[in-house]
């Protein structure tokens, strides 16, 4: 295995690189080190990217939730396993802007919200350790 990265880190990190406004943020990660750096558009927040970052054969890019289908997809898998009956309604939703915010009033509506978040977590900690187990990135569990 290449390098490592402790869970908690690599969720924060995909929490930046996922953030929502009219700026970009990106993640590097080193493929030796685990190294992390937390490069943003917006004023100076974050880190200066390494100075070799466009290499690819030293540094990876942390997708993002819709790059590592964690968005629409995830909350309509939800709404078909937990609101079967709401499954058409969520898909209706998702097509058209404020989305999220319909599907999470229906959840509290539906005493689902905590279901949510926790299959939300799951989800994001699947797709995260998949995307590293692929780029020789060991994961290492947060308690121990």
């Amino acid at each position: 295995m290449g390098a490592s990265i402790r869970l908690a880190d690599l969720v924060d990190a995909f929490d930046w690189a996922s953030a929502v406004g009219p700026w970009e943020n990106l993640v590097y990660i080193s493929r030796e080190s685990g190294q992390v750096w937390l490069v943003s558009d917006m004023d100076d927040s974050g880190d200066e990217p390494p100075e070799d970052a466009d290499d690819g054969s030293k540094y990876l890019v942390l997708p993002g939730k819709q790059e590592l289908d964690l968005g629409r997809s995830l909350a309509l898998r939800f709404a078909e396993g937990r609101l079967a009956e709401d499954a058409g309604l969520v898909k209706g939703f998702f097509a058209r802007p404020g989305a999220y915010a319909k599907f999470k009033d229906l959840l509290a509506r539906r005493g689902a919200l905590d279901e949510w978040f926790a299959y939300e977590a799951q989800g994001v900690e699947h797709a995260l350790r998949a995307w590293a187990a692929d780029n020789d990135i060991e994961v290492i569990d947060d308690a121990g």
